[in-house]
């Protein structure tokens, strides 16, 4: 088969690799109906990673099941699929209570920009729709699989309830996401920050009510002056830097919650100062395998469409494109046809 292989920063290739193989009876092969660039990529193509050796990437996948392993029984061959780009058995005690990104036989995908991909823990992990989807939901259900899920925990991590206010910090694919979940989870006033022209209009399509364009000290002077000096119930922290994290927990008011689901880099948080400030913090890798069965049918109903994220679609073999243009931030997320 063939799939993406880091070689070092800025250098993606696009490479013969072996065909995957059933190694445990919790497996299952797919064939790729769709893969993409995730935000998170970015790091080690960027150089904010280490790159040890040349190895493949990605983690967002759906596809068709073309082999399953002898104990996996909740989805067979020729079945349209949606996984989590954090494996679980569901069955253990972190699985039994919602946290499947913490399964005690977890297992992070890393090979899924490619045609063909082996799937652990195949048997908690993988969601199998009724039947293959139009090939219009294919993007959206692709969404689910990563920065959709990641964004609805970003809204449950802060808490955003009906009627509340939040605020979204990042206007990548994660942060677009976190606005439609939380204006499906009820929040009355949405502020994104967000400085891109084109992912301003898509925030505000998918429910943002404000947008704040500055950064920083400003940034949080502007969330106060729009809530009257006090700051939000809520809120989503999708970047990962030290600017974003203290811009998120500066824009919460006092007993507001931050939900923060950026991979940390060089991120410290003061300890006095998160005491005084009586914010709430959780954050994490997502457990998108909790939210798949409610957010692949609000996807298949029409509910919502998060696969608007993906503005930019290129065939898999010009996957060193999609780094790119993501990096160059010409695309806020490009998907891959194999």
């Amino acid at each position: 088969m063939r799939g993406a292989v880091i070689h070092a920063p800025g250098d993606v290739r696009f490479e013969t690799l072996d065909d995957p193989k059933i190694s445990r009876p919790t497996d299952a092969i797919i064939r790729t109906v769709a893969t993409c660039v995730c935000g998170s990529d970015l790091w080690p193509y960027r150089g904010a990673e280490p790159i040890d050796d040349p190895h493949p990437m990605g983690h967002e996948y759906v596809g068709i099941v073309e082999e399953v392993g002898s104990e996996v029984t909740n989805v067979k061959p020729g079945q349209f699929v949606v996984g989590s780009f954090a494996t679980s058995d569901n069955t253990c005690a972190n699985c039994r209570n919602g946290w499947q990104s913490s399964c005690l036989h977890r297992e992070f995908m890393s090979t899924c920009q490619a045609d063909y991909v082996r799937i652990p823990n195949a048997h908690g992990t993988l969601v199998a729709t009724d039947e293959p989807p139009e090939g219009d939901l294919v993007p959206g259900l692709l969404a689910v699989s990563d920065v959709m899920g990641t964004g609805w925990y970003a809204a449950l991590a802060a808490e955003v309830k009906p009627g509340s206010t939040a605020v979204v910090v990042g206007d990548g694919a994660v942060g677009l996401c976190g606005v439609i979940a939380a204006k499906e989870l009820g929040a009355e006033r949405i502020i994104a920050m967000i400085r891109h022209d084109s992912r301003q209009k898509l925030a505000l399509e998918f429910g943002a009510t404000d947008i704040i364009s500055e950064r920083g000290d400003e940034g949080i002077a502007r969330v106060k002056d729009l809530t009257g000096g006090i700051g939000v119930d809520s809120v989503l922290e999708c970047v990962g830097t030290p600017e974003s994290m203290r811009q998120a927990l500066h824009s919460a008011r006092p007993g507001g919650n931050v939900g923060f689901v950026g991979v940390p880099h060089e991120v410290a948080v003061d300890g006095q100062e998160l005491f005084f400030s009586q914010v709430g913090l959780r954050g994490g890798p997502a457990p998108v395998r909790r939210y798949l069965p409610d957010l692949i049918d609000r996807v298949l109903s029409g509910r919502i469409n998060p696969g608007k994220v993906f503005d930019l679609t290129l065939p898999l073999d010009q996957v060193a494109e999609g780094y790119k243009a993501m990096d160059e931030r010409r695309a806020i997320k490009a998907l891959l046809k194999p």
